[in-house]
């Protein structure tokens, strides 16, 4: 294999491992942060104060969220620091993704 050839390959390289950082980056940028209060798995739902939510417009408030997925209730409770996303669906909001915050 030539230099030119390694170069070049390494600069493929470089450039699909800046896309992926990019794209984590982006992924895990846009979600709320905020700590649990209350769970009701029965109906789905969670209490989570939070802060600013940018992608909905929503400023830093304590508010009941139906969950879209409720295995996403399991593992949590009440106390833990979170981050998530959420979404604005016919009047509803509703949290799509939770995860512990680091």
């Amino acid at each position: 294999m030539t230099f030119s050839q390694l170069a070049h390959r390494a600069g493929i390289t470089l450039a699909a491992l800046m896309c992926a950082t990019s794209v984590l980056a982006q992924t895990s940028a846009g979600l709320a942060h905020g700590e649990i209060r209350k769970i009701d798995k029965a109906a789905a739902k969670i209490t989570i104060k939070h802060g600013d939510i940018p992608s909905i417009e929503m400023p830093p408030m304590t508010m009941v969220f139906t969950v879209r997925d409720p295995a996403l209730l399991d593992a949590a409770k009440a106390g833990d620091k979170v981050r998530f996303d959420v979404v604005q669906e016919g009047g509803k909001y509703i949290v799509t993704r939770l995860e512990a915050a680091p």
